[in-house]
């Protein structure tokens, strides 16, 4: 128990995913104890491996779970308890993107999408602030699509809207208690190759707006440093911000409508 007083543990949900790949070996740099899940045993182990090579001091703890299903949570949080480890940081990033009309989606895919992008956030925010060290910091990755309604990415945009609003306001809530949380609005990260065809099909706007996800995890650990409510990383996302607020809401509507109607994406 002693020992374990002077570790660091952070917690990583989609942590075989490109974004989750970066804030592992960013928080594995500053020397935290990891604690990584994802849906596949295959790609944590080899996560893992590649940790033991490149960090061999660094301990890792690997978790194979679906995060939408309730019973896989309490049987992953019931490990960590039994550990009696103690967290000081929870990045949630394991969402899942899907991007269709609404009238294309099944039961199945609804609940999905919901339950990953934000109900297992919430529940494993919950979970850290019961099991916390001293000092916790939470992380939540949103999106910038959480900013406005968007037709045919209705479900991704209701979903991280709602994760930023929760973000700050359980920031609010934990005020005075040694726990900080960031909602992060990242735009485009070249991580998937259909991501990547993506940005490509943007033009220079793409290419100007798109961050890499080593520069996203470095701007998500510095804003929970100071504890700031919600950031949008890269300079062009935030002027996309300031350039549409003004914008009525049926203009800014049809607008994403046109765009968006001629994507469809459905990864999971």
């Amino acid at each position: 128990m002693k020992e374990q007083k002077t570790k660091k543990y952070a917690l990583i949900t989609g942590a075989c995913g490109g974004l989750g790949k970066a804030f592992v070996y960013a928080l594995a740099k500053r020397g935290y104890t990891l604690l990584l899940t994802g849906r596949s045993e295959k790609k944590l182990l080899a996560l893992k491996g590649e940790l033991a090579s490149m960090f061999p001091s660094v301990q890792t703890l690997i978790f194979e779970a679906d995060l939408t299903e309730e019973r896989n949570r309490a049987q992953m949080t019931s490990k960590i308890e039994a550990e009696g480890i103690k967290l000081s940081m929870l990045v949630n990033v394991a969402g899942a993107d899907i991007q269709k009309g609404l009238t294309e989606y099944t039961e199945e895919k609804i609940a999905f999408q919901c339950r990953v992008n934000f109900e297992a956030a919430v529940s494993l925010c919950r979970f850290a602030i019961a099991n916390k060290a001293e000092q916790l910091e939470i992380i939540n990755v949103s999106s910038v699509s959480g900013i406005y309604p968007m037709p045919y990415f209705a479900i991704y945009s209701a979903t991280k809207g709602a994760l930023t609003s929760f973000s700050v306001a359980l920031r609010e809530e934990m005020r005075g208690k040694n726990v900080s949380v960031t909602a992060i609005l990242p735009g485009a990260m070249p991580t998937r190759d259909d991501v990547k065809e993506q940005i490509k099909g943007q033009g220079l706007w793409g290419k100007l707006a798109a961050k890499t996800p080593e520069d996203v995890a470095e701007a998500s650990i510095k804003a929970v440093r100071k504890n700031k409510g919600k950031v949008i990383v890269g300079f062009w996302n935030k002027m996309m911000r300031f350039g549409t607020c003004w914008m009525p809401t049926s203009w800014r509507l049809r607008f994403i409508a046109k765009r968006w109607s001629k994507i469809t994406k459905d990864a999971f």
